[in-house]
């Protein structure tokens, strides 16, 4: 009876000692082979049934035993009724040549194989050493806790937590409250860590930050390796670098590759260059500067004053040259379904390629750039941008300027090249070279329109004012005036005319919405070069 209570009262200690405890794995524990603890030495012994009863007490060089594990200390009382003992100063405990225990007072029960040792506790595991104050190590599982504050240190780093447990067998730790991890590479903290010693990977699961150097990382559910700087992040990442932010669903990083993959609802932004890359999928490389991004794939560069151009592609790449220097800037390649939407000027084009350096965003393959009410097509389109507004386009081959006056009158360019001037955002120049045609409808001062003009040149500069055409010149020319209406279709319409406002981009939602030309309405490349036929 003596023996149960003393046993109830056990647990019932040790269930107020340690109440963030979670309970090890409800299997049978074994019993010890040797079921006695046995009394190696003492140099004092004492027993007195009515003073303490059934108990022996020991002092000066105590060392007892059981089941392997051999336990020094100053002084000890032995109950071998219950197979439990208390032990005061300088205890030891000593298990294999792998682990050891250290503290000032110790209760071992001998039938739960539990010790419980407390004041200035040090339990060294291998290269892991365990400092507390409070400690209890259950022997049948390998498994030391601690929950009054504690630190595990190893070779490279230091976790220090309000709560925590070290298993000697698999040598994995978990920590809880106020947890930190830190070495000479990087700090974490976290609410909850597992730890593996061995490989050195941590798993985090709350808000957790870690630091390294001038980068953060954000995460509620991650896995950190402190050796190798691997990074696996899931939920709520946000990682921010000097001057970069990005966020994902998943994230993978590795700081020695600077390689980072992101997964759902990802984003990269430049607080620098002030560009922001979003999309499902994206990947950068932090040393190489390169970055890529796919699946509703958005660049978005708000380094031009109060507007903001937004390109969208089925895969967006970015290119940054003389990184980590005074003179960076960065390059933007879009393909395929490339279409870009600013305030005043919105484009299409099979791809795409912007410069943060010179402004320019230059479109390829049966491209469009629209202003206001005038349309350009070429086969090839540059629109070059200040920090306000369109500055000019320049459009090779193939080029064809269009305004619309109502849904029945276009004023029309058509040349081989083209190079229009802006100014505030309205045209103000625009200069045809070769093979010139011009197609203009004259505005009378009540806004009629009663004659319609036709030109053939070689070259013509027409001047705007005010969105209305004020005067054209051009070198000897060809020129025919009708009465509106009567004009021929072939001179009222040029070859290749088309109003694409049905492809158009319209707000920044819409560049995600791929409209294509109609059937019959896309350019036919023309051959810049050819390669010299040879005679055999």
């Amino acid at each position: 009876m003596r023996k149960l209570l003393l046993y109830v009262a056990l647990l019932a200690a040790t269930t107020v000692w340690a109440l963030p405890y979670v309970t090890p794995p409800q299997t049978p524990r074994k019993p010890a082979d040797d079921k006695r603890i046995t009394l190696n030495h003492a140099d004092n012994l004492w027993f007195n049934e009515r003073e303490m009863s059934g108990a022996q007490r020991l002092s000066g060089k105590v060392v007892l035993s059981h089941a392997g594990m051999v336990m020094h200390c100053d002084s000890a009382v032995l109950y071998n009724a219950s197979q439990t003992f208390d032990a005061f100063g300088h205890v030891r405990i000593v298990q294999g040549d792998t682990l050891s225990l250290e503290g000032d007072r110790l209760h071992y029960d001998g039938e739960t194989q539990i010790a419980e040792m407390r004041q200035g506790v040090v339990m060294k595991h291998r290269e892991q050493t365990l400092f507390t104050d409070s400690l209890n190590y259950d022997r049948l599982y390998s498994m030391g806790y601690f929950f009054e504050g504690g630190r595990l240190v190893d070779a490279d780093n230091t976790l220090t937590a309000d709560w925590g447990e070290y298993h000697t067998d698999t040598r994995k730790a978990s920590f809880n409250y106020n947890v930190e991890l830190l070495n000479a590479k990087f700090r974490l903290l976290t609410d909850t860590l597992h730890y593996d010693t061995q490989t050195k990977w941590a798993e985090v699961v709350g808000k957790s930050n870690i630091y390294s150097g001038q980068d953060r990382m954000y995460t509620e559910h991650g896995f950190y390796n402190s050796d190798t700087e691997q990074v696996r992040l899931y939920e709520g990442t946000q990682a921010y670098g000097k001057d970069r932010v990005m966020k994902g669903d998943t994230v993978f990083y590795d700081k020695h590759t600077g390689l980072m993959e992101a997964f759902g609802h990802v984003s990269c932004e430049d607080t620098k260059n002030k560009n922001l890359l979003t999309g499902d999928y994206a990947w950068s490389n932090d040393i190489t500067g390169e970055a890529m991004a796919t699946g509703h794939a958005l660049a978005r560069d708000f380094s031009q004053g109060d507007d903001t151009l937004y390109v969208h592609a089925d895969t967006l790449r970015m290119f940054t040259y003389h990184i980590r220097t005074d003179s960076v800037y960065r390059t933007l390649h879009g393909y395929f379904h490339a279409r870009a939407y600013r305030t005043d000027v919105q484009g299409v084009a099979d791809s795409l390629v912007f410069s943060t350096r010179s402004k320019v965003l230059t479109l390829y393959r049966d491209p469009i750039v629209w202003n206001d009410k005038q349309q350009i097509v070429g086969e090839e389109i540059s629109v070059f941008l200040n920090d306000s507004t369109i500055d000019s386009a320049y459009v090779d081959r193939q080029a064809l300027l269009v305004e619309r006056l109502d849904s029945l009158h276009f004023n029309q360019v058509a040349s081989n090249q083209m190079r229009s001037y802006y100014e505030n955002g309205e045209m103000r120049e625009n200069q045809a070279l070769g093979n010139v045609m011009v197609v203009n409808f004259p505005l009378e001062k009540d806004s009629l329109i009663l004659y319609q003009n036709y030109v053939e040149t070689a070259k013509a500069r027409m001047f705007m004012a005010n969105k209305k055409l004020q005067k054209i010149w051009a070198p000897a020319s060809q020129c025919a005036l009708y009465p509106i209406g009567l004009a021929p279709k072939e001179r009222t319409f040029l070859p290749g005319f088309a109003w694409f406002d049905y492809i158009r981009p319209l707000s920044p939602d819409d560049v995600f919405n791929w409209r294509g030309k109609r059937a019959g309405t896309t350019l036919k490349p023309s051959i810049r070069r050819s390669a010299p036929l040879q005679n055999l």
